[in-house]
């Protein structure tokens, strides 16, 4: 079943090239994300039963656990609300002449192409390859960051891989170092193997592991979003097709900051202690969030405010980490989740609110909740809930945060990190709140109907965030503490 999940966007790919009817294009794309979907739910079953699957096909080359499963799953649940988002999405956008019918073809090729690499990094066991797996994300999704191959996108896709190739470099440094780290421990057989790794972590060199993860934190952390080499983030979530930018925000970030969890855990089972990662971990936190709430509190368009809140959640998720208690990594995993989830929808929403008032500029619109009453009603909500607002999913994350950091009894850092939370809260507000009412100066825009398809997986969205505000289901809950006792070696 796992290299299963590995070939279904493969030959997707391949069926891509040579399917010029974009009618079955979609028809493609709809099947592929909805058997992904099916494969990954046995696939979760099969970890909440046994733990773990390692298949014995290509010596162990498949490997899953809670902890790979939850990002996983993820990648797989978002990709396929993107495959039903992107139908009308397309189709309004040959409609109003952005691109032409053969282009379809090309951005399910690529799509395909990205969800491919991002399922591998979270399904081998190898260190090295998980490397050239989120490598491979960076070529795969560099053209659809540049797309629309105007001025602003082409730049933004120049910059986006320039930067994260820069820091992928700098992760293969730190994957060296990793294995220099573990000569005359590990055999042959057990080259960069993570859970060998994991289970010889106390005979590694220290000295050689803390400077190993130092790389993988910049190296991964440039490709997270964290600060300060999140300068790629904002250029490239506003210049991609809306469902691209949702899986960016929702998934490719938390593909890379998997591979600084894998890290943590071994680096932290070495040292005995978090002491090392935490404090590096909370700066890199903290200065994500910091920089986050600066830029907010003055952006001017609204998908590089949602780029910067992607900063700002990356930042809680490596501050929560950093603090490496059974509740903060809880509340990491949670969190990861959450914000997934909710920025995908916004996300989306923002594609029909491009394809309305064409324009990414928050002075220029208004009136959003009388021209697009569905769209627009859950684009607020989902402002409240990104902004950490009761009852939605994010805030029952960030109060797991911040319990367990003031429980830990950091209250200087609790009470700087509570008071960046409001102030991004409060810009968020105050920027985004007048596109909601008055009325907009050209008053030919119609009333939103497009995307009927797209719009009903923005609520499907909205229903999930408010129901895990209150309320996890069992299942999910079992594997985020299987995922926690993974990573404090439990």
């Amino acid at each position: 079943m796992g290299l299963f999940l590995l070939m279904i966007p493969l030959i997707t790919v391949l069926l891509a090239l040579v399917i010029k009817n974009r009618r079955l294009l979609h028809g493609l794309s709809l099947f592929t994300s909805a058997l992904l979907f099916m494969v990954a739910i046995g696939l979760t079953k099969k970890i909440l039963l046994w733990g773990q699957i390692n298949e014995p096909a290509w010596n162990g080359f498949f490997y899953v656990d809670a902890l790979s499963i939850i990002v996983l799953d993820i990648v797989i649940i978002l990709g396929f609300l993107v495959s039903i988002y992107s139908v009308g999405y397309l189709e309004e956008d040959v409609r109003q002449g952005k691109i032409d019918e053969k282009r379809i073809r090309l951005y399910y090729i690529l799509l395909y192409a990205f969800i491919f690499t991002m399922i591998l990094s979270l399904t081998v066991k190898n260190i090295g390859i998980m490397w050239v797996a989120i490598e491979a994300t960076t070529l795969a999704s560099v053209f659809l960051v540049g797309f629309y191959n105007t001025k602003k996108a082409l730049e933004a896709a120049w910059k986006y891989v320039i930067i994260c190739s820069v820091g992928i470099s700098l992760a293969f440094l730190g994957i060296i170092f990793l294995h220099l780290s573990s000569l005359g421990v590990l055999g042959k057989e057990q080259f960069l193997d993570w859970t060998a790794l994991f289970a010889q972590a106390e005979a590694l060199k220290s000295p050689l592991l803390r400077l190993s993860f130092l790389f993988i934190l910049v190296g991964f952390g440039t490709k997270a979003g964290l600060a300060p080499m999140h300068t790629w983030l904002p250029g490239a979530h506003s210049q991609a097709p809306s469902p691209i930018s949702a899986l960016l925000s929702g998934v490719l970030l938390n593909s890379a900051m998997y591979g600084i969890m894998r890290s943590v855990a071994i680096v932290n089972k070495n040292l005995a202690g978090s002491t090392f990662t935490g404090n590096l971990l909370i700066a890199a936190g903290l200065l994500s969030i910091g920089i986050a709430a600066v830029v907010i509190i003055s952006q001017k368009e609204y998908k590089n405010l949602l780029a910067y809140s992607s900063i700002e959640h990356m930042g809680i998720i490596a501050f929560s980490l950093g603090l490496f208690t059974p509740a903060s990594i809880f509340g990491a995993l949670l969190h990861m989740i959450n914000h997934s989830l909710t920025k995908s929808m916004l996300f989306f929403a923002t594609g029909n609110i491009l394809h309305t008032y064409h324009t990414g500029r928050i002075s220029k619109i208004k009136g959003i909740l009388k021209r697009m009453p569905v769209s627009g009603t859950a684009f607020l909500l989902g402002l409240f809930a990104i902004a950490g607002t009761p009852p939605f999913s994010i805030f029952a994350s960030e109060v797991n945060v911040i319990a367990a950091v003031f429980l830990n009894g950091r209250f200087i850092i609790g009470a700087i990190f509570a008071f960046l939370l409001a102030v991004i809260f409060a810009g968020i507000v105050f920027n985004m709140l007048p596109m909601f009412y008055g009325e907009s100066a050209d008053e030919e825009i119609p009333v939103q109907k497009n995307n009927l398809l797209g719009t009903g997986a923005i609520l499907l969205l909205l229903i999930l965030i408010l129901i895990t505000g209150f309320y996890l289901p069992n299942d999910l809950k079992e594997l985020i503490y299987s995922a926690q006792r993974i990573m404090m070696g439990e």
